[in-house]
């Protein structure tokens, strides 16, 4: 039972720390200008977008799907 809480507060802290990143990432494209962010081939309107579907061979770590073992 307690493997399972521990598995439950991991998860959670995870997708936590993950929002936490993209909405870090959201502020900095934002600060951006619209022709900086055109340089990078994205609109501002893109920006949500880009930062909950982002490409997988691209995508930063926060993004790419975790392959954590429930094993612990």
């Amino acid at each position: 039972m307690s493997s399972l809480i521990r598995q439950a507060i991991h998860s959670l802290a995870e997708r936590y720390a993950d929002w936490r990143q993209r909405e870090q990432a959201y502020a900095e494209l934002a600060q951006l200008d619209d022709r900086s962010l055109a340089d990078i081939g994205i609109s501002r309107a893109e920006i949500p977008y880009v930062l909950s579907h982002p490409r997988p061979s691209r995508a930063p770590s926060w993004a790419k799907p975790s392959r954590t073992s429930h094993a612990h």
